[in-house]
């Protein structure tokens, strides 16, 4: 589409990708409903059955201050867990192409094609994960699996990176993992947050965790430049995303009662 009404192509792209949410922002109040009562897509026995699973989750959470949110051990815990996550997404979405052009691909058409392959498949892995997690109850672990296996995947792909086939399999693999933490991640906060405090709560362990966004392009740019390796960097992102792992399993139990945060 480059050149298309005088646009360049990263023009384009910015149109390409904002339109569309422009107008499936129109189209929300539309499409979703304000509560389970009103969804017109569920039946009167499926709502009841989310309503009385909704009313059990209530009964385990903890109504935090709008003060004590800024220094609860747990949330600070889940504020330093979804900035590892955070790390691993801008890490690897800044680095997959050029990842892609050191094993040899030069056209930026084949690029881009290839860079979709490890999304299409993230996209299948969210919503796979995330139901098993649902139906299992093992957010903790599989928050913790997808979490090293987004790590092992940009080891692999460093590791092979000058063979196009491998290199593509890994940041696959790092995809499917980074992708699915995020989704797997949320359960677990909201888990122990009521009222005010999820609100507050949410707000602020993405705001803490969003600050990886400038933190991950700059540390894996600094850490090459430095090193005169850019795969040194791209370690530091896998070792974030198995610290973020590990803290969800020592510290976040398995079943989700704000009183057994530790």
């Amino acid at each position: 589409f480059g050149g298309a009404s005088g646009l360049r192509g990263w023009q384009m792209l910015f149109l390409l990708q904002g339109l569309p949410s422009i107008f499936i922002g129109f189209a929300i109040p539309w499409l979703l409903t304000d509560g389970v009562k009103s969804a017109k897509w569920l039946t009167g026995d499926e709502k009841q059955i989310i309503e009385r699973a909704l009313s059990a989750e209530e009964i385990h959470k903890k109504d935090i201050s709008l003060y004590e949110v800024f220094y609860h051990p747990a949330l600070i815990l889940y504020a330093v867990i979804y900035f590892c996550c955070v790390l691993g997404l801008y890490g690897t979405t800044f680095w997959i192409p050029q990842l892609i052009k050191n094993t040899g691909v030069k056209d930026p058409l084949y690029i881009g094609l290839l860079t979709a392959i490890p999304y299409g498949f993230g996209a299948v892995a969210m919503v796979v994960l995330g139901r098993n997690s649902d139906r299992s109850g093992k957010r903790r672990s599989t928050f913790a699996m997808a979490s090293f296996l987004g790590a092992f995947g940009i080891v692999v792909s460093n590791l092979f990176r000058e063979n196009a086939l491998f290199a593509t399999v890994g940041l696959t693999l790092a995809t499917i993992g980074i992708l699915a933490v995020l989704p797997l991640f949320w359960p677990m906060p909201t888990a122990m947050l009521a009222g005010t405090a999820a609100a507050a709560g949410i707000a602020w362990i993405n705001s803490v965790g969003n600050l990886a966004g400038f933190f991950g392009p700059a540390i894996v740019g600094w850490f090459s430049e430095y090193t005169k390796r850019s795969d040194y960097g791209l370690y530091l992102i896998a070792g974030f995303l198995v610290l973020g792992g590990i803290l969800a399993l020592l510290f976040v139990p398995q079943k989700f009662g704000a009183d057994t945060v530790k």
